[in-house]
């Protein structure tokens, strides 16, 4: 596993992961195992894992912050946020809007019911994580 800053934000985490539904619960973590594997294969370099906004949150030096949570108000979907400030919610967009559903120019939206979409969210996931490598090119280089 890569290098994660130690903070008391990953003991926060860790209990806001307990506290959701286990269902809810597997997918986040399969995220999360996405995040700090994309990390540690390209060489990212320390991944700082803390709560932001009271949701679980990554980011890397040369990226930009994925942060994901589940609500009680939509209790079928989980979501994936990303730096609306960002050209990368509109970059997967117009790479899957065929395949991915996404809120506004901030998340993409996943179906508690559906099977993850494993690949498409580990590419939408390296791009965030390589955001400011490559927030110059058309695309995202993708």
């Amino acid at each position: 596993m890569p290098k994660r800053i130690p903070t008391q934000g990953q003991n926060l985490v860790q209990q806001k992961l307990d506290n959701y539904p286990n269902k809810v619960k597997e997918a986040l973590l399969t995220i999360r195992t996405l995040i700090l594997e994309i990390a540690e294969q390209q060489h990212l370099g320390i991944v700082e894992e803390t709560l932001k906004w009271g949701e679980p949150s990554y980011q890397v030096k040369e990226g930009s912050t994925i942060r994901y949570d589940w609500k009680d108000k939509t209790p079928e979907h989980y979501f994936i946020f990303f730096n609306c400030k960002t050209k990368l919610v509109d970059t997967f967009r117009e790479l899957y809007s065929d395949k991915l559903v996404f809120q506004n120019n901030r998340a993409i939206i996943l179906t508690l019911n559906e099977a993850i979409p494993i690949e498409l969210i580990r590419h939408c996931l390296e791009l965030s994580l390589n955001y400011k490598k490559i927030k110059h090119l058309p695309l995202l280089g993708a």
